[in-house]
């Protein structure tokens, strides 16, 4: 008999027959940090952001240096040139320039942020692992089927190794169905989704990137 307090999860497959997959306790049974978890999402989302938006300032405008007219006697304002800020086609004062929003965040708070998102699915029951032996071959109908049986809402985030092609393939036709490599899924994707579909060997990845370091690894780095 199981113990209660080693969090489980279900086993999904092609075949009739279903089982529950005993899941890491210090992974997936941490308490949910709110902080930590808004810190690492605003961080991940922060790093995706290209940054490239530019303006032209008034060096770099084409246009000619010399004053437009002369000072006094013609009845208009006074110009000294037409890059000016103030003429159409002028350059643009205070505009935004290529930049990076990436900040830091340290090791130890994102491998908390993360356990504490894996850890909310599978207190709410919306995450299972999935037995890739039966996708030896693409199969979109095969993966419908398998999520209708399982029940649960979308979207539905599908982490996989990068050996798994055939599995990816079937999954990454349906629709609001993400798939990702366990190595590229965050804080952001594991918690944006509504239910989390992981792999055997994608399980192992992310209890390893999760996993709290121990004083002998802490000594190492």
């Amino acid at each position: 008999m199981a113990d209660p307090k080693v969090p489980t999860a279900l086993m999904l497959s092609t075949a009739a027959t279903t089982k529950k997959v005993e899941l890491d306790p210090q992974t997936f049974g941490a308490r949910f940090h709110g902080p930590l978890v808004y810190q690492s999402v605003r961080a991940e989302q922060a790093a995706r952001r290209r940054g490239t938006a530019a303006t032209k300032t008034r060096g770099m405008v084409s246009g000619g240096s010399a004053k437009p007219w002369r000072q006094k006697g013609t009845g208009r304002a006074r110009a000294g040139s037409s890059r000016s800020p103030l003429w159409t086609g002028g350059g643009i004062v205070f505009g935004p320039q290529p930049r990076s929003y990436t900040f830091k965040v340290n090791r130890k708070e994102q491998r908390s942020a993360l356990r504490s998102a894996l850890s909310m699915h599978a207190q709410r029951g919306s995450l299972a692992v999935l037995d890739t032996s039966s996708f030896d071959a693409p199969k979109t109908r095969r993966a419908l089927e398998l999520l209708e049986g399982w029940d649960q809402p979308c979207p539905t985030l599908v982490v996989l190794a990068e050996s798994e092609s055939a599995a990816a393939l079937s999954f990454r036709n349906l629709a609001r169905t993400f798939v990702l490599v366990a190595d590229e899924a965050g804080v952001t994707d594991i918690v944006g989704a509504c239910s989390l579909l992981v792999s055997e060997a994608a399980l192992a990845a992310l209890t390893s990137r999760a996993a709290a370091p121990t004083a002998s690894t802490e000594e190492a780095a």
